[in-house]
């Protein structure tokens, strides 16, 4: 029995991971700013990646993945719009169906003596090979794909 004097809802939100992706002026502090907003207000952020998106209008995009209720994110996103350098805030899920993907980049001093072993693992993890210079390292790139819909 619950002994609150106020009502509590029957039906709880289920909490799932969401992929909100912010607009914002490519400027110092920027970043303090979105992070200090989730942390100051306890929500936990998954993933975070940044990346430049406009050289000539400097704007960067930072790619949060947080988990929570529907009703948790959308408060993130409301107050993610009041800071001043945040130009838009989007939540992948909402959009439809969306793309992940895992990279590990590895370089590797290749030689005679290892390139035969080098391959095999390359192969064995449907790893591609990027560059090959002939006294260099050789790039090694994996990567995992997850499609949502």
């Amino acid at each position: 029995m619950n002994k609150s004097v106020y009502d509590s809802p029957d039906n709880t939100s289920v909490s799932k991971r969401h992929i909100l992706t912010v607009l914002v002026d490519n400027e110092p502090g920027v970043l303090a700013r979105v992070i200090g907003m989730f942390s100051g207000r306890g929500y936990n952020i998954e993933s975070l990646n940044v990346a430049e998106v406009s050289n000539d209008e400097h704007l960067s995009r930072i790619t949060i993945v947080t988990e929570g209720t529907s009703e948790v994110v959308s408060q993130i996103e409301k107050q993610l719009l009041r800071i001043v350098p945040v130009h838009s805030v989007s939540n992948l899920d909402e959009e439809g169906s969306s793309v992940e993907a895992e990279v590990a980049l590895v370089n590797i001093d290749l030689n005679e003596t290892n390139k035969k072993k080098v391959y095999e693992v390359c192969d064995f993890y449907r790893a591609r090979k990027i560059e090959i210079v002939r006294s260099g390292p050789v790039a090694i790139s994996t990567h995992k794909n997850t499609e949502e819909e």
